[in-house]
């Protein structure tokens, strides 16, 4: 475990660190406050967790909100070299283009190898292709092995949400959130938390005046109910 996490863990039950819930929801709820006004302001937010466990989560919940994921591989540069990372999703649209016609004047073979290039590439820059630079905001499972992502975000000034489990450093994050980043279950109330701050702040931009769009976000009951379940 992290030392540096000690303030924000309750105790422990068979050497097993149990978070400090009292602490999870302020930090929580601020970090919900600040997904919900960086899209409300037009903003782009980039959900990364690639462990087997939240790759599935990571992809469907910014979907459903409208953002934009990385959950197989963090490619090194992914956004420190945005340029060159464009080029290859250029390179995908074009195959997407490709194949998408039945008339392409290509062989069985041709396309066969044309499409395991487009399936390895949408594997790590599908759920980047349409971000269209790099996102505002980051949101983050399980910082350890996301160490590569949150050094690029550091180095451009992307503020980053994360999950931080016991054995984490709570001082590279922005907004770190207490919590569990291994358990499904915590990861899917995480996620689907996020998502739908993320879905809040689009109401927010579609629908407000300026005046309404600087309103805080109600998620007390939310929370409540997420803690209960």
């Amino acid at each position: 475990w992290n030392p540096k996490m000690k303030p924000y863990i309750f105790g422990d039950r068979n050497n097993i660190h149990i978070i400090d819930l009292a602490q999870t929801v302020p930090m929580l709820s601020r970090a919900l406050q600040v997904v919900s006004d960086t899209v409300a302001r037009g903003g782009r937010v980039l959900f990364v967790g690639t462990k087997r466990q939240a790759s599935e989560l990571i992809a469907d919940s910014a979907k459903r909100s409208a953002q934009y994921y990385v959950n197989s591989r963090w490619l090194g540069g992914m956004m420190t070299n945005w340029k060159t990372i464009s080029n290859s999703i250029q390179r995908l649209r074009k195959l997407d283009e490709i194949l998408s016609s039945e008339q392409s004047g290509y062989s069985k073979k041709e396309r066969l190898n044309l499409e395991r290039e487009r399936a390895k590439l949408d594997r790590t820059l599908g759920g980047i292709k349409d971000m269209g630079g790099t996102p505002d905001l980051m949101f983050i499972i399980d910082t350890n092995k996301e160490k590569i992502a949150i050094d690029e975000a550091k180095r451009l000034g992307i503020p980053v949400v994360a999950i931080i489990d016991s054995n984490c450093d709570p001082d590279l994050i922005d907004y770190p959130i207490p919590g569990n980043d291994d358990a499904s279950r915590a990861i899917a109330l995480y996620c689907d938390l996020i998502a739908r701050a993320a879905i809040d702040g689009i109401a927010r931009q579609q629908n407000s005046s300026d005046q309404e769009a600087a309103a805080p976000l109600g998620h007390e009951n939310s929370l409540a109910l997420a803690f209960e379940a």
